[in-house]
């Protein structure tokens, strides 16, 4: 009994979804459900059922072969979807469109052109293009209520690849953390840590708070702290780190460099000294620096805390 309902349900959508010749004999949708439930023997439901489906042969047939240009039209869409891809890759790797802005480009590219194969294939198959544009409304409005987060990510990321403060290969400081970008998609940023972390940043934090972008000049500002005693010799102190400066072949010689006290704390003096050094040459230029302090300063009788 329950085999006979699902058949009758399908039969009902069937017909609905196929139009029938109103000047013909053939029964309606109920009278065949109602054939169906009724205690008529198995032969007379057979035949019944055969009558039914032999009218219903060529609306049938009608929408098979719509229902095949249809398939056909998606498939040759879907090349066409996959060249035009193709070319559009070209084109901004032959333009040297920044790698941030490619990858959205390209994702947002595919996006658009298959929600426009999909309206052509619905078009084939008699589907209103209003039903289906009501249909994604009422969806997106559902998903964005459920996805605010997501779409704050969304505009962030958007924002990031319009202002562009930073890009693909700049060290920043943001949210706490601080590393070299790897990515920028569009809902969350990568950034690798010179320990080889990966950190994951929504784009709506990156968007909403500070950003320290150390890689868009070309030039930066080291700047090393270390504490000597109060007995030390200031002017020693700074002759000896800024001979230093001077032999390391990372440091900027036409930029000012300089060994000052930052503060006076209880027992020592904290100094800093600073020169400016490139980006890419910073981190080396630091390390040598660290360890050339550290190797001269007890050597020239000056202790270090």
């Amino acid at each position: 009994m329950t085999g006979t309902r699902i058949y009758s349900q399908m039969m009902l959508l069937a017909a609905s979804a196929t139009p029938r010749p109103t000047d013909s004999a053939v029964p309606d949708v109920q009278e065949v459900v109602d054939q169906m439930n009724s205690n008529a023997s198995a032969e007379d439901k057979t035949s019944f059922l055969l009558e039914y489906l032999m009218a219903q042969r060529e609306p049938l047939l009608n929408f098979g072969k719509t229902l095949l240009i249809a398939l056909i039209v998606f498939l040759i869409g879907k090349r066409i979807i996959a060249l035009l891809l193709k070319l559009l890759n070209r084109w901004m790797e032959r333009s040297h469109v920044e790698v941030s802005v490619h990858k959205f480009i390209m994702s947002l590219g595919r996006v658009l052109l298959y929600i426009l194969l999909i309206f052509c294939v619905a078009g084939i198959l008699g589907v209103g293009t209003s039903s289906i544009i009501a249909i994604i409304g009422s969806a997106g409005l559902a998903v964005g209520l459920a996805l605010q987060g997501s779409l704050s990510n969304l505009a962030g990321g958007i924002l990031i690849l319009l202002m562009k403060p930073f890009l693909v290969g700049d060290y920043i400081v943001a949210g706490g953390v601080e590393g070299t970008v790897r990515n920028i998609d569009i809902f969350y940023t990568r950034i690798v840590t010179t320990d080889n972390k990966v950190i994951v940043i929504p784009n709506g934090t990156l968007s909403n708070g500070n950003i320290i972008n150390t890689s868009q000049e070309e030039y930066r500002l080291l700047i090393l702290d270390f504490m000597v005693g109060y007995d030390a010799q200031i002017s020693k102190v700074r002759e000896v780190v800024l001979n230093l400066m001077e032999r390391d072949e990372g440091v900027c010689k036409d930029r000012p460099q300089s060994v000052n006290i930052d503060k006076l704390n209880p027992g020592r003096v904290r100094l800093q000294a600073k020169a400016w050094v490139t980006n890419k040459d910073y981190w080396d230029v630091r390390y040598r620096m660290l360890e050339a302090i550290k190797e001269e300063l007890p050597k020239q009788g000056i202790s270090l805390f």
